[in-house]
């Protein structure tokens, strides 16, 4: 077989390769829909055997957070940390306490997520003692069209504890953005792998 031939059985081959691959990318993606979306209030995933106005004021500082996010207001979105609080972003960042927290967010409100809102659903609150609380849910920032739950891109993990004034102030906040594809393809290769929610 001449070069000319071989190269063109290669370039063919690599076509042929790259087109499965693509179309197995994109099948992976369209079956990769998340099935516990969450619920749209806070509220509504306040344990049943929690202090009410507890779960409401965890609630109240989420509020606060997505309003001064909305607002780009980075002050009033630092005061909803600890003094002490850590922010890990999807990307990796890690910010270590609420001046720190602060300034990076005046930096991202004026710059990448600047005129933006925060768009999210809740999976679960829990209180592992009186004074500390975890949220999960799901979320994003969006400009334009809010999205629907099922469109939520992140995954995140709040943890929330009842500050030295008796305010709830987020001590810990973990920002997850979901691999679909690998999600689906782990779940299709080792089903026992899904969470019970997603089975």
């Amino acid at each position: 077989m001449n070069a000319k031939l071989l190269k063109r059985a290669a370039l063919a081959t690599a076509a042929v390769l790259a087109l499965g691959t693509g179309a197995a990318y994109l099948y992976l993606d369209a079956t990769s829909e998340v099935r516990r979306t969450g619920a749209t209030a806070c509220a509504d995933v306040i344990p049943a055997d929690a202090d009410r106005a507890d779960g409401e004021a965890v609630c109240a500082t989420i509020d606060a957070l997505t309003a001064a996010w909305g607002a780009g207001d980075a002050d009033a979105y630092g005061r909803q940390f600890t003094e002490n609080g850590t922010y890990t972003t999807y990307v990796g960042s890690h910010y270590e306490g609420r001046a720190d927290i602060t300034e990076g967010h005046r930096a991202l409100f004026q710059e990448f997520v600047k005129g933006t809102e925060l768009a999210a659903s809740y999976l679960d609150m829990r209180f592992p003692t009186k004074d500390v609380a975890v949220l999960t849910g799901r979320g994003d920032d969006y400009s334009g069209d809010k999205p629907g739950a099922r469109e939520l891109s992140k995954v995140q993990t709040y943890t929330l504890v009842r500050d030295t004034d008796g305010v709830w102030r987020i001590a810990a906040f973990h920002n997850t953005k979901r691999q679909n594809v690998m999600e689906r393809l782990s779940f299709l290769y080792a089903p026992a792998t899904a969470p019970k929610a997603e089975r």
